[in-house]
Parts: C-alpha cells; sequence; structure tokens
C-alpha cells in the first residue's frame, strides 16, 4: 500500500523531534553541570567584570565600530560612483580598491596601519584613527558594491526625468538618486555594520590600555584574571545586545523595501493595463 506524502511528511517530522529530543536527554544525562556552572557562571568571577564590561568595553565596542561605519560609507559611496563613473581610470582605481581590500583580511590591515605605516613612513596614528581607518578601508569594498548595486537598482526614468527639469547630473544624482538608492540598500548596509561590530574586537593587536579594551580584549583579560570563562560569556551576551537589535532591524526594513517594491510594481502594473 503506497503511503501518501503528507504521512510519509509527518513521519520524517516524527524522526527528527524523537532525534532532537533523544540529544537532548543524553546531555542532560551526561553533561557535568557542576563543571558547567563553574566554568560558564562563576558569580564571583561575574562580579569582577560586570561594572566595567558595561560601561567601558561595550561603549567602547559600538564607538569603534561607528567610527568605522562612518568612515567606510563615506569613502564606499565615493568609491560607488567611481565605479558607475564613465571615466575608465575612475573605474579601474575603484575596482583595484574593491577587488584588494575584499580580498586582504582585516587582520593584516590592522597590523600594517598600527605598525607598518608608523615604521615605513613615520606617521603614528591615534588609536581612534587607526580603528576607523582599519574598519572603514575594508567595510568600504563591502559597502561600494552595495552602494552601486542600490543606486543601479533605480529606475532610470527618475535621472531622466530630473535632467529634463533642467537638474545637472550631479545634483539629480546626489538629490534623486542617491536618497531613494540608500532606502534599498538600508538593509545590507545595517547587516554590514554587524560584520563591523565583529570585525572590531581585531583592536586586540594594537595594545590597548584597560579603559580601551573592547569586549572581547576585556573577556580575554578577564578569562586570565579569573581563570573562569564567565567573562568570556559576558563579552559574548554583550554582542548580542548590539547585533540582536540590529539584525531585527534588518529583518523590519527588508519586510518595509519588500512592501514598497510590491505596491509600486502592482501600481506600475495598474497603470499600463488602464
Amino acid at each position: 500500500m503506497a503511503v501518501s506524502k503528507r504521512k510519509r511528511a509527518r513521519v520524517v517530522r516524527g524522526v527528527q523531534y524523537g532525534i532532537l529530543v533523544a540529544v537532548v536527554i543524553l546531555v542532560i544525562l551526561f553533561a557535568d553541570w557542576g563543571a558547567i556552572r563553574d566554568a560558564f557562571f562563576n558569580l564571583d568571577a561575574a562580579g569582577t567584570q560586570v561594572p566595567q564590561i558595561f560601561t567601558s568595553a561595550l561603549v567602547n565596542t559600538a564607538l569603534y565600530t561607528l567610527l568605522g561605519f562612518a568612515f567606510g560609507l563615506a569613502l564606499g559611496l565615493v568609491l560607488a560612483l567611481m565605479k558607475l563613473s564613465s571615466v575608465p581610470p575612475y573605474r579601474w582605481l575603484a575596482t583595484i580598491y574593491i577587488e584588494f581590500f575584499r580580498g586582504v583580511p582585516a587582520l593584516l590591515v590592522f597590523i600594517t596601519l598600527g605598525f607598518g605605516v608608523p615604521i615605513a613612513f613615520q606617521i603614528k596614528f591615534g588609536l581612534y584613527t587607526t580603528v576607523m581607518l582599519a574598519l572603514g578601508l575594508v567595510g568600504a569594498a563591502y559597502m561600494a558594491e552595495t552602494i552601486r548595486a542600490g543606486i543601479q537598482a533605480v529606475p532610470k526614468g527618475q535621472l531622466e526625468a530630473a535632467r529634463s527639469l533642467g537638474m545637472s547630473h550631479g545634483r539629480a544624482m546626489i538629490t534623486i538618486v542617491i536618497p531613494q538608492a540608500f532606502r534599498i540598500i538600508l538593509p545590507p548596509l545595517t547587516n554590514e555594520l554587524i560584520l563591523l561590530t565583529k570585525d572590531s574586537s581585531l583592536i586586540y593587536v594594537l595594545g590597548l590600555a584597560r579603559e580601551e579594551y573592547d569586549l572581547t580584549k576585556f573577556g580575554r583579560e578577564g578569562l586570565n584574571e579569573t581563570s573562569s570563562l564567565t567573562p568570556i560569556l559576558l563579552a559574548g551576551l554583550c554582542y548580542l545586545i548590539i547585533t540582536i537589535p540590529l539584525s531585527y532591524l534588518s529583518r523590519y526594513l527588508e519586510r518595509r523595501t519588500g512592501r514598497k517594491k510590491a505596491a509600486a510594481d502592482t501600481a506600475a502594473a495598474l497603470e499600463v493595463k488602464g
């Protein structure tokens, strides 16, 4: 007797649930909960870390990320416009930059700016400048492609209509095309902000005073001081405090953009029929 697809799907789901329940039971029975509590939920270790991790490390991580994002966004916009330029050398330079910084690990950029540039050119950047440049240079390569795609997604009729009203190409791009492009690319830019938040952990290679620690450096030093993984857990939770709201914001913007696009497509279809 043949089994229907619906019944077969219920059986498959039942097996999957059974495997999941079995794994949970095995973990509960065989895990050393005492060791887990001492390693990850040591209240004494947490008490020595909690005040400073929120007032210093979390704030520093957010500041480093925002500096890098602001610089990267500005540079990414310039690179996107260069990539779309009718002047070939501009396109070549933008392409070389984007491919280079998308292919080079961010850690090498931090090391180069923190140690290589001062040695080679006798130029010493401050901590905030180094972090802003390192995160921004890498982030700009990704944001440039996102911005370029957003600009190209704006209907060409918008630019043509602006030019027909007497606007110059530059003014039309700044006042008409780019604002519409940014509404389209807000979700991926939010995702880039999340990635830069995590990349800010690479600041540890620069050598930091305690008041300059980011979350990862703070958690690592807390691990050495307390011989407990609780500071690492706290650092991870602080990262989630930043990234989870940004993830929800990104999904909200995606849904909102999708609804607006669907409405615009429907209006266009009705106009064609009319």
